[in-house]
């Protein structure tokens, strides 16, 4: 499936509360929060997926992994992808 950049920047936009998409920071520093931009898409997916089945867990990331479709999984990572580490 082909993700879509620019409907992936809409869709992370919550995204940026914690894993703070710009310069990397997060407004609760302190804890990790891996960085995302610029992860492979195929990472992304596979992350996002894995949060979606809850065969990775986390409260907060699967409750938001949940509500996207296999579309905005692909426009997601297709727009993380594109960001520079």
């Amino acid at each position: 499936m082909t993700g879509d950049a620019a409907t992936g920047r809409q869709l992370t936009y919550t995204c940026q509360g914690c894993h703070g998409v710009e310069g990397y920071r997060n407004i609760y520093p302190h804890y990790h929060v891996p960085m995302i931009g610029g992860q492979s898409p195929e990472y992304l997916v596979n992350a996002l997926h894995e949060y979606k089945r809850g065969t990775r867990r986390h409260p907060t990331m699967q409750a938001q992994a949940q509500s996207f479709t296999d579309q905005d999984i692909a426009d997601i990572a297709a727009f993380l992808s594109e960001l520079s580490k």
